[in-house]
Order: structure tokens, then C-alpha cells, then sequence
């Protein structure tokens, strides 16, 4: 990954653009990769796992894996977690809204209002979790 590629260089924590697949909690290369390009210059941003069936496979059942512990938390432990996750989104919207511009070539105002457009789903959600119907 080159971090000189602006603007990925003016990212203030570097660790959010991840390259590997977080498949049941561990990061995964892959067996391939391939490479993410700046749509302006055409420079290599970074390389990134390219995953197939097998990952696919392990992905899902991962995921079937942590439903079950997930419906088992209450409402409102539910509701913080996402809420969390929110704030995650919300404290880091400049660097996503960096790496968004940087991978799609979109202007960088409206990549972090795409951010804080995607946040709104997950703020929006961790309020209706604390609901009997949530």
C-alpha cells in the first residue's frame, strides 16, 4: 500500500484502510489480491484480498455462528453496540470520507456526507433496537 498516495496520506490514523477480509473476527489475505487504483492518476492505492467460494463459505458461517449470541443480547445491549458503532463512523468521518475519495474519485465533501448519510442508518437503527418491535 503506498500511503503517500494522497490523500490517503493525510489520513489521521492510517489503521482504517484495511487490505484483508475480517472473516469471524481474523483478518484474511487471501489467496489473491488485487489492485485498487486512484481513478485520477491511475497510481496503485493499495492491494486487497480477493476472496472466493471458500471465504465466502466461512464468511457465512461465521455470521450464522455470532446470530445466535447476538439475538440473545437485549434490546438495549444491542442498541449500544450499534450506537457505538455510530460514533466510530461519526469520530472517523474525515479519514473515511479520505479513503472514499482516493478509491472512487469522488469530491471529498461529498464522500464524508456519504459517510455521515451511512451513519444515520446505523444511529436510526441503534434507537429502534431499545423498541419491543426493534
Amino acid at each position: 500500500m503506498d500511503m503517500k498516495t494522497a490523500p490517503l496520506s493525510l489520513l489521521n490514523d492510517p489503521t482504517l484502510l484495511k487490505t484483508d477480509a475480517l472473516i469471524n473476527g481474523q483478518w484474511v489475505a487471501g489467496t489473491s489480491r488485487f489492485d485498487v487504483n486512484d481513478p485520477a492518476t491511475g497510481k496503485k492505492l493499495a492491494d486487497v484480498a480477493n476472496l472466493g467460494p471458500t471465504e465466502a463459505e466461512a464468511a457465512i458461517a461465521a455470521a450464522n455462528t455470532a446470530w445466535g449470541p447476538w439475538k440473545a443480547k437485549t434490546g438495549k445491549e444491542r442498541s449500544a453496540i450499534l450506537r457505538k458503532w455510530f460514533d466510530l463512523l461519526m469520530a472517523n468521518q474525515e479519514d473515511l470520507g479520505r479513503i472514499m475519495t482516493a478509491e472512487q474519485g469522488k469530491p471529498f465533501a461529498e464522500a464524508k456526507g456519504e459517510v455521515a448519510y451511512g451513519a444515520s442508518f446505523v444511529e436510526w437503527y441503534a434507537e429502534e433496537a431499545k423498541r419491543v418491535n426493534g
